[in-house]
């Protein structure tokens, strides 16, 4: 199996900016006019073209101002003040600044695009810090 993560995007040329510069991702392949695989994380990440207004899931249209959603991406960085450096010059809003727990620093963001974007480094056992087996 693999996992395949979509983002849409209002603006193709612009979003490959941004996540090319904010996480440092390489474009790949193209799918015509409408798509983008860009390579760089653990999975590929495909930007689609959809139009502001297009009809998205359950019929709603889609809108690109910031919007709550239960799925986000969580990027782990090496360095988080690097990373939120970059990716906030690269466009990025802060909502939520830097914080230390137990297991880690976490960073909250926004993509240009509405989409949330959190950047996490890991610290001592990472997770493992909070987590019991299973």
């Amino acid at each position: 199996m693999d996992l395949l993560v979509n983002i849409d995007v209002p603006d193709l040329e612009r979003a490959e900016a941004f996540y090319v510069a904010a996480l440092n991702l390489t474009p790949t392949r193209r799918f015509g006019q409408g798509g983008v695989e860009l390579s760089g994380l653990p999975v590929r990440l495909y930007l689609l073209e959809k139009p502001e207004g297009s009809i998205g899931a359950g019929d709603q249209p889609r809108h690109y101002g910031r919007h709550w959603t239960p799925v986000h991406m969580d990027v782990v960085v090496d360095d988080l003040e690097a990373a939120l450096a970059r990716a906030l010059a690269a466009g990025a809003t802060l909502e939520q600044p830097a914080r230390t727990e137990v297991w880690g620093r976490i960073a909250l963001l926004a993509d240009p695009f509405g989409h949330g974007l959190c950047l996490i480094q890991f610290l001592n056992r990472g997770y493992d810090e909070v987590s019991t087996a299973v």
